[in-house]
Parts: structure tokens; sequence; C-alpha cells
């Protein structure tokens, strides 16, 4: 495909649509203008030449196992849940994080695996683009470690969370269920300082307002008071047991009604009954008394 591009007077072949509604980085770059423009026209003009931003797709790897996968997905799913009500925030799974413009020609990308940014629109995103997004860095990373990851993820990925991103929190944990490395850190004047566990080992996030930690291999979220945050599957199954629940107790106390009305019932053909002999007792009483008195007998 031959189009004219606005970055300089010559014709330039893509073999791809520029028109397409999202771009990989290596499309991206494609259709930026010259740098050189930079030295001729204004910041403001040049800017304008730019390609749309919002257009611009992540480029992450995919999960290196299932476990990661599954894990990523836990993450996501129970905060999404929990924050249904919620629109004022963002979650990002294994997506790129573009924080300069020249990333995408050194193809320098950064994508944790799940970041939370709040106070921000909640809809979904091909990639995070900072300066899209008022300047917004993320208030919390995970990342989850892998053999690949783990040096960049506990080192040179710090850093930048530290001192580029200045995310106020920062986390990681090897799903591996013979690691299960656990570690979660707190921003404190420019350095991560380390987050001290509480008893059951669980490490409190003042960004989710929630203690992360461990539920046999699992990383889940807990409340203040211990208890854990379900998943939309744990809390449709606690949902119909406590339904069943109420059912049994319902028909218990539909049960105890009977029962109670069965002996009412039975009480009341005593009292019938008694009420009957009672009468016959009377009339029996009765008929001896008149016998006695035509026997010149008064009775007493």
């Amino acid at each position: 495909m031959v189009v004219s591009n606005l970055s300089s007077k010559d014709s330039v072949t893509y073999d791809f649509d520029p028109n397409a509604a999202s771009f990989s980085p290596a499309q991206f770059e494609a259709l930026m203008p010259d740098p050189k423009l930079r030295e001729t026209l204004s910041p403001e003009d040049y800017a304008a030449l730019m390609p749309d931003w919002s257009r611009l797709e992540s480029d992450e790897p995919e999960m290196e196992s299932s476990q990661h996968y599954m894990q990523l997905l836990l993450l996501v799913s129970c905060l999404e849940y929990l924050w249904r009500d919620r629109l004022d925030f963002f979650i990002g799974a294994n997506l790129t994080i573009y924080y300069s413009p020249d990333q995408v020609k050194t193809r320098d990308y950064r994508g944790p695996d799940f970041f939370l940014v709040k106070n921000t629109e909640h809809k979904p995103r091909r990639s995070w683009v900072i300066w899209e997004e008022n300047d917004q860095f993320p208030n919390v990373i995970i990342e989850l470690l892998s053999p690949s990851t783990k040096g960049a993820d506990r080192n040179p990925k710090k850093v930048l969370y530290a001192e580029t991103f200045k995310t106020p929190e920062y986390f990681w944990f090897d799903p591996d269920p013979e690691k299960l490395e656990f570690k979660g850190f707190r921003l404190v004047d420019g350095q991560y300082v380390a987050i001290v566990p509480n008893a059951q080992g669980h490490l409190w996030s003042e960004e989710l307002g929630l203690f992360l930690g461990l539920e046999g291999v699992k990383l889940r979220y807990f409340y203040l008071t211990g208890a854990i945050v379900r998943t939309p599957e744990e809390e449709a199954i606690q949902l119909a047991a406590d339904v069943d629940q109420q059912l049994r107790l319902i028909d218990q106390q539909r049960l105890l009604a009977e029962q109670a009305s069965q002996r009412a019932e039975q009480a009341s053909q005593h009292a019938e009954q008694a009420s009957q002999r009672a009468e016959q007792e009377t009339a029996r009483a009765d008929r001896l008394a008149e016998q006695l008195r035509s026997l010149g007998i008064e009775p007493e």
C-alpha cells in the first residue's frame, strides 16, 4: 500500500493498513514522523504529525505457564468483582506501559503482569500510554516471577517502578508451588522499603485497602478482618449455599408450624372428648339420681 507520509515529501509503502483501528509498536513506529523534524517544527506541530497513541497495541509476551495465567486471572477477577460498583480505576493485565515516545523506537517496553491505576476512567484500553492518561502511573504493581523474568523483576524493574514510575507499592510473587516467594515494598522517600508481614504472613496494601497473602499456593486478597476476598465463582457458590440454608430453615419452620398445628388440633380433640365424657357422666348421674328418687331415696 502506498500513501503520502505527512512527515516527508516522499511516498511511503506500508505492508499494513495505515488507517487500521490499532497498530503494533513496529507499525506505529513506521507511522511516526522523522525525528529530524523536531529541529524545524514546534513541539505542537510535531505532535500533530504523530499517529493516534490510543491505537498503539500492547507488546507483551504470553504468560510463561498456566499457573501464571490462572494467578493473574485470579488477581484481576477478584478485584474487578469487589469494586464492581466503582468506575474510577483501571486494571492492566500483562499490558505494556508506554512512558516515553522514544520507547517505540528503542523498543524498550515495560509491561507489568498486573497493575492498578486509581482515579481514572474505567474503560478498556489497548495499552497504557502515560501522556494520554494525564501522566498517571500505576498505584500498585504485581509481578509474577518466572525463571526468565525474576532477575529483571527483582532489580531493574524495581528501580524503574521506584524512580521513574514512583509507584507507591510493588509486590512480586512466584506461583511455582515449590517456591511461592512473596514480597512487597512501599515507596518511602523515593526508595522501596519492605512491607512487614502480619502474624498470618499477609502484607497490607494501603493503595488497595486490603491484605495480600497466600491461601494454599495462590496469592489472594484479604479483608482487614482476615476474611478472604471471594472470587465471583466462590461468591456464587456461597450465595447458593446461603439460599439453600435459608430454604432448609423455611422448611424446618413450616414443619414446626405444621406439627404445632397438629398438636393444637389434637389438644382440641382431646378437650372435646373430655367434654363429651363429662356430659355423659353428668347424664348418667342424673339418671341414677332419678332412679333413687323413684325408690324414695333422696340423693345427696
